[in-house]
């Protein structure tokens, strides 16, 4: 039996008095990636920043591998192995690329190692390690942000959007990078996104929130579901 990598149970959370999620319950178990679907102001970053602790809860418990997180700090989650990519950039923009991959480390020691590790999913980075990150395009930003992410070497890597605004070719690239992490590592995925074919590429199941609840999941790889998913989504 797989061990729970992540489990929400019956989560309530919002912004102030503003309940926007409604006693959510998510397991994820370990090694899966599961993608959460939906339109823009249905909660998906919600449940992310709720997880992370950024969020404070107000009903329910979160565990990640079985320990209590429920009331952690956001520094703590992150040392239970939780990397977080959120929607804005959150990088250092005046830093390098290496600052800002090394931010992901607890030891500069493990830098040269951890690199070398996924140079060869990002080998754009190879040779502009001394660039500021500022001055990356969008795209090169986005997956910035996922090679630190990965530079963790986490067990559980929390994604929101990570494909918005670009273009097909780099979001190609995201997947093969997801991808290739799970495969080597079996590094395990709660992936917020809006783009269906994306998502399903990467995850073993999906789910799809409505006004912060679960309105529908089922296995990624069913052909047939995909025509509902997109029903759901449609404007």
């Amino acid at each position: 039996m797989s061990q729970i990598a992540l489990e929400l149970q019956d989560v309530t959370s919002g912004y102030k008095a503003s309940v926007v999620l409604r006693k959510l319950s998510i397991t994820v178990a370990d090694g899966e990636a599961v993608a959460l679907l939906g339109k823009n102001g249905m909660g998906k970053t919600t449940v992310l920043k709720t997880i992370m602790g950024y969020l404070p809860k107000k009903a329910g418990a979160i565990r990640a591998r079985g320990q209590d997180i429920t009331r952690m700090a956001p520094h703590q989650i992150a040392r239970e192995g939780i990397a977080y990519a959120p929607q804005e950039h959150a990088l250092f923009q005046d830093l390098t690329i290496r600052d800002n991959l090394r931010l992901g480390l607890e030891k500069a020691s493990a830098f040269d190692e951890r690199f070398a590790a996924i140079e060869p999913v990002f080998p754009v980075f190879a040779s502009r390690l001394k660039q500021l990150a500022g001055t990356l395009s969008g795209g090169e930003q986005k997956m910035l942000l996922v090679a630190r992410a990965l530079m963790m070497r986490p067990s559980l890597i929390l994604l929101d959007e990570i494909t918005e605004g670009l273009q097909p070719s780099v979001i190609d690239r995201l997947a093969d990078a997801l991808l290739w992490e799970r495969s080597q590592h079996g590094t395990t995925l709660l992936l917020v996104e809006q783009n269906v074919p994306f998502a399903l590429k990467v995850a073993d199941r999906y789910a799809v929130l409505k006004q912060g609840e679960i309105l529908e999941h089922g296995n990624a790889k069913d052909e047939a579901a995909v025509g509902s998913i997109f029903e759901h989504l449609r404007v």
